[in-house]
């Protein structure tokens, strides 16, 4: 008989007694690609993102190089003292365009790994929101791809922030979500004429770029 093996999602829980009869233990939404080696979670209910996970994850042999961005909370925004964020996503949409997110940065980089992770719900200060990993053989491949990850998420992936002050509370747009707008509103095709001219011209997004012998990689 022959077996196929479809996925296996490994969770580390940190409390063993939420696992008793009749608790419900919530795990993140994920959407991987085993053959390109790509995990893309939205990660909901308050639980943090666990930074080793996804660092883990693209790391390998044959990958010199490894990217991170990691969004965190801070205690400050123009003068005001932030107590947290609170994110909410639509899921499916937000899961889709990241896995399209991931694949024009392959097409426009030469990458090992990627692995994306979104936090929903509340995020005190201090604390992760957002993470990037990217891996590849070369480091400036690993940054240029990074950087358009992260630059391309706030810009076009369906997740909300709030932001909760000490005195009061307000929704907040990215700024790269306003200016793809503006853009679109002007002539309606920028995201596809972006992502085309990077994977047409392979040129970097974290200008300038710096030339280096390969041999120093």
């Amino acid at each position: 008989t022959a077996f196929t093996t479809i996925g296996i999602l490994l969770i580390s829980v940190p409390n063993k007694d939420q696992l008793s009869l009749g608790i419900t233990v919530k795990v993140p939404k994920t959407a991987m690609n085993s053959e390109e080696k790509t995990l893309v979670e939205i990660i909901d209910d308050n639980n943090q993102i666990n930074l080793a996970r996804y660092i883990n994850y693209v790391s390998a042999p044959q990958a010199g190089a490894i990217a991170t961005f990691s969004g965190t909370t801070r205690e400050t925004f123009e003068g005001k003292t932030v107590v947290e964020l609170r994110y909410e996503a639509y899921v499916p949409m937000a899961i889709r365009n990241l896995k399209s997110i991931c694949s024009a940065a392959r097409s426009s980089w030469d990458l090992h790994s990627i692995a994306v992770a979104h936090r929903l719900g509340i995020v005190p200060v201090g604390e992760t929101s957002v993470f990037v990993a990217v891996s590849a053989t070369h480091r400036a491949d690993a940054l240029d791809a990074c950087k358009f990850l992260i630059d391309e998420l706030k810009a076009s992936v369906p997740i909300w922030k709030k932001e909760v002050y000490s005195d009061g509370e307000v929704w907040k747009e990215n700024p790269e979500f306003l200016e793809r707008r503006l853009e679109l509103g002007k002539d309606g095709g920028c995201c596809r004429r972006k992502i085309e001219t990077a994977a047409h011209d392979k040129k970097s997004c974290c200008k300038p770029k710096v030339k280096v012998e390969e041999a120093i990689d």
